[in-house]
């Protein structure tokens, strides 16, 4: 499977990229994928995760080719 991974806004500028790739020989959550392409780094709280477009769980398996994308929480006023 080839995943796509996006990120935007301050998780862009923390990371220094915004865009990230993996290929997977099998299904795997949300989360298993930010760990992948972080260097098993852990996912920051309150992020926002959506796979082609539609809000998810970190805990969303992902099962083929996607876009999965992190945001980082959005406060209003």
């Amino acid at each position: 499977m080839d995943i796509r991974i996006r990120y935007f806004a301050s998780l862009r500028e923390r990371l220094g990229r915004g865009e990230g790739r993996v290929e997977l020989a099998a299904p795997a959550t949300v989360g298993e994928i930010w760990r992948l392409d972080n260097g098993a780094r852990e996912l920051p709280a309150g992020t926002l995760c959506a796979v082609d477009f539609d809000y998810v769980s970190p805990d969303t398996l992902v099962t083929g080719d996607a876009e999965v994308a992190f945001f980082p929480p959005v406060t209003g006023g």
